[in-house]
C-alpha cells in the first residue's frame, strides 16, 4: 500500500507581508467560492487529466495526510473547507491521520475552530513569526502578541490537541531581547510543533528587493546581521532541546510523536498530488525504472488564480510545469533532502540505490567538520546547522 499525501493551495491574503516570496494575494471575497468550486473539481477529475498528461497514477494510493497551506487558508468560510475535504474523501481511497490547516491567529474564532474539528482537522499550524507587536507591525502582519495567546485558548477549547507555530528569525528590529522573549512566550504556550525559519532576502518580497536595491523602505535597514540570524537559531535549539523538543528537521521541532507527517513526505521524497493555483504534485517510479530513466515526475499548476480556474472550467490540465526528474536529478534530492533531516541519510542504501561512488566527495567534507558518521548515516554537524547551504552546494558541485 503506497501513501499518498494532498496538499491543497489557497492563495488569497488579508495582506501582502513585507518578507512575503510566495505566490499569494489580497483578493475580493467574491473569488472565494468560484475558486473552491475550480479546487473541488480538479481533485474530482484528477485521474482523466494525469491520463491525458501520460502522468502516472500511484498504484493502490492511500491519502492520509492532507495539507491546506497558502496564503491563508482560514479566510475560507468554514463551509469551503469542508466542501473540499468532502471531495477528497470522495476522489481518494482516504485513511487521514493528519489533517493540517494553515491559520493567522486573528483569522480565528470559536465558531470556525470548532466547524474546523468537525469537518475532520486536526492539525493547526499558525503563522506566529514573532511574540512582539514592533516586529509584526513592521513585517505587514495583520495579528498582535495578544491574538496568539486568545486564539490558542480557543483552539485548545475546541479540542485541537496538535498545533504548530511558526517563528521568523531575522524580522526587522529583531534583537537579542525580542527573540529571546518570542521564543520564552512560545514555550510558555507549548505548541506540539514548532518552527523557526531563517529570513530569506531575495527579489521575491518587497522587502527582500528594497534591501538588493540598498533602499529604507519596509525597515529594510533594520534587518539583523547574518551573525545575529545564526545566534537567534541557536538560542531557539538549546531552548527547545530543553524543553523536551525533538530537532528532526533543520527547521522543525516537535515534541514525540509530534512531526508533521505531511511534510515528512516532501523530504523523504513520497508522492504528493498538490491541488489548487501554483500547488506541486511529485510521483516517484522507484524501482520500476533503470537508472538511465526518469524516476519520477514533478508537475506545478498555473500560479494566477484567474488562469488557474480558466483552465479548469474549460476541462483543462492547469499545469504551468511538467517535468520528468532523472536518475542524477532524483540522487541530489535524495542527498539534500535527507540531509535536511537531522538523522541523516544511510549512504551506503543511496550509493547501491543509484550506482553511485559518493564516499571519496564526502569524506571531504567529513574532514572539513561539515558533517558527520552516526554509524552507517551521515548527517550534518550539529554545529553547522546554520550554513547547510555551503554544505549542501559542497557535496552537489
Amino acid at each position: 500500500m503506497n501513501r499518498l499525501g494532498v496538499y491543497v493551495q489557497v492563495p488569497f491574503c488579508q495582506t501582502k507581508c513585507a518578507y512575503c516570496n510566495f505566490h499569494t494575494g489580497v483578493f475580493s471575497k467574491d473569488l472565494y467560492q468560484p475558486y473552491v468550486r475550480a479546487v473541488c473539481r480538479e481533485i474530482a477529475e484528477h485521474p482523466r487529466l494525469l491520463a491525458e498528461n501520460a502522468i502516472a497514477v500511484v498504484p493502490e494510493a492511500v491519502v492520509d495526510t492532507v495539507y491546506f497551506g497558502g496564503g491563508t487558508p482560514s479566510l475560507l468560510e468554514p463551509a469551503h473547507l469542508c466542501q473540499i475535504v468532502s471531495v477528497i474523501r470522495d476522489s481518494f481511497n482516504t485513511q487521514f491521520e493528519e489533517i493540517t490547516l494553515e491559520a493567522d491567529p486573528e483569522t480565528i474564532s470559536s465558531e470556525k475552530a470548532g466547524a474546523w474539528r468537525e469537518a475532520g482537522f486536526s492539525r493547526i499550524s499558525m503563522g506566529v513569526q514573532s511574540f512582539d507587536d514592533g516586529e509584526l507591525r513592521a513585517a505587514g502582519r495583520m495579528h498582535r502578541r495578544a491574538d496568539v495567546f486568545h486564539a490558542t485558548e480557543t483552539l485548545r477549547a475546541a479540542g485541537f490537541g496538535n498545533l504548530s507555530f511558526d517563528l521568523i528569525a531575522g524580522l526587522p528590529h529583531q534583537t537579542d531581547r525580542s527573540w529571546q522573549e518570542s521564543v520564552e512566550q512560545l514555550l510558555r504556550l507549548r505548541p506540539e510543533h514548532v518552527s523557526v525559519y531563517m529570513m530569506e532576502i531575495d527579489e521575491g518580497s518587497r522587502l527582500g528587493l528594497e534591501v538588493l536595491q540598498g533602499g529604507e523602505r519596509y525597515s529594510a535597514k533594520a534587518l539583523p546581521s547574518d551573525d545575529a540570524m545564526a545566534s537567534f537559531y541557536e538560542y531557539a535549539c538549546g531552548k527547545l532541546a530543553d524543553a523536551g523538543y525533538v530537532h528532526y528537521e533543520i527547521s522543525n521541532w516537535a515534541l514525540p510523536g509530534f512531526e508533521s507527517r505531511h511534510n515528512l513526505k516532501y523530504w523523504r521524497r513520497e508522492p504528493y498530488f498538490g491541488f489548487g493555483a501554483g500547488a506541486h504534485s511529485f510521483t516517484d517510479a522507484g524501482s520500476t525504472c533503470s537508472p538511465s530513466e526518469p524516476r519520477s515526475q514533478r508537475w506545478a499548476n498555473a500560479h494566477d488564480p484567474a488562469a488557474y480556474a480558466d483552465a479548469i472550467l474549460q476541462g483543462r490540465f492547469p499545469v504551468e510545469q511538467l517535468e520528468s526528474v532523472t536518475s542524477g536529478q532524483a540522487l541530489e534530492e535524495e542527498l539534500f533532502l535527507g540531509l535536511r533531516q537531522l538523522a541523516g541519510i544511510d549512504l551506503g542504501s543511496i550509493e547501491a540505490k543509484y550506482g553511485s561512488q559518493l564516499r571519496p566527495r564526502v569524506e571531504g567534507l567529513v574532514a572539513q567538520g561539515l558533517v558527520e558518521w552516526d554509524g552507517p548515516r551521515l548527517r550534518l554537524s550539529p554545529d553547522r546547522l546554520t550554513v547547510s547551504n555551503e554544505v549542501f552546494v559542497q557535496l552537489l558541485g
